[in-house]
């Protein structure tokens, strides 16, 4: 079978049936029962809840659906991942923020990611108990929508990363509440005047997009599809996003593990030159 190859067209095509399909999985995030479910440990420590399994169900059944043909590679079956994605795949956390959900905070996330050639070609974070999805095309912009519990979808408003802060103004890092690290706080350290915001999951990329932060560093390892839609996101909403050399992310190609060593991503690209 010749590998599908998917471009902006074929992204914005998708974008409204896949948008509907994320808001589907929150619904069935939420309909779990917190504190009677059962937490498991994955085998790199990494907790797994029915939470996570029903969200990744509802989305494999539906891109097969919407999208035969297109591989996709989620985190709850990356046993089953065959790299090297050359062309185009789905990349997906069916539940980003795993710990945030176990302790009862609203900020974990569904993430959803369209892959072409190596990069973010369409990203949608959904985050159902904050009642937000996020999405975005690269090369046509981004939005913010309302999504209620039954995974109803509301109105599109356009969003757009801001200018960095100049002068004495503060600034605005988004940071990890769950997995902070030495070297992330360094950087933040090397450019004074950041004020620092702990959030969950990818809402951190989605924040920046929107213009509510300025920067989120992670100079720490994590996983490619903790990243990939929020990088859509951001890069459609007028960020960046790169290694501390200045160098771009890819994704599903020769990586070891599907694990991104560091990345930065900025809402203004002129800081980042």
């Amino acid at each position: 079978m010749t590998p599908l190859v998917l471009d902006r067209d074929a992204a914005l095509t998708l974008l409204a049936p896949l948008t509907d399909l994320v808001a589907r999985a929150g619904t069935a995030i939420l309909n779990v029962n917190r504190r009677a479910m059962e937490v498991l440990g994955k085998t790199d420590g990494s907790p797994v809840t029915e939470a996570d399994l029903a969200a990744d169900a509802v989305i494999a059944e539906g891109l097969v659906r919407l999208a035969p043909g297109v591989p996709a590679l989620s985190e709850e079956r990356v046993g089953l991942a065959t790299p090297p994605y050359r062309h185009s795949f789905f990349l997906i956390d069916p539940l980003d923020g795993t710990r945030e959900f176990v302790a009862g905070h609203a900020e974990f996330t569904v993430n959803l990611a369209l892959i072409t050639d190596g990069q973010p070609l369409l990203g949608i974070v959904g985050a159902p108990a904050l009642g937000l999805i996020w999405r975005g095309v690269v090369g046509h912009g981004a939005e913010r929508l309302p999504v209620a519990a039954d995974g109803t979808v509301g109105l599109a408003t356009a969003i757009r990363t801001r200018p960095f802060p100049t002068g004495p103004a503060p600034w605005i890092a988004a940071v990890s509440r769950s997995h902070g690290d030495p070297r992330t706080e360094a950087f933040i350290d090397t450019h004074p005047g950041a004020v620092r915001q702990a959030m969950g999951s990818a809402v951190k990329f989605c924040r920046v997009a929107e213009g509510q932060a300025d920067i989120y560093p992670r100079l720490a390892p994590t996983c490619e599809w903790d990243v990939a839609a929020g990088h859509a996101v951001l890069i459609a909403a007028g960020g960046t996003i790169s290694d501390s050399q200045g160098q771009p992310i890819r994704f599903g190609e020769t990586r070891e593990d599907f694990i991104i060593p560091e990345f930065i991503a900025w809402g203004d690209p002129s800081r980042a030159a």
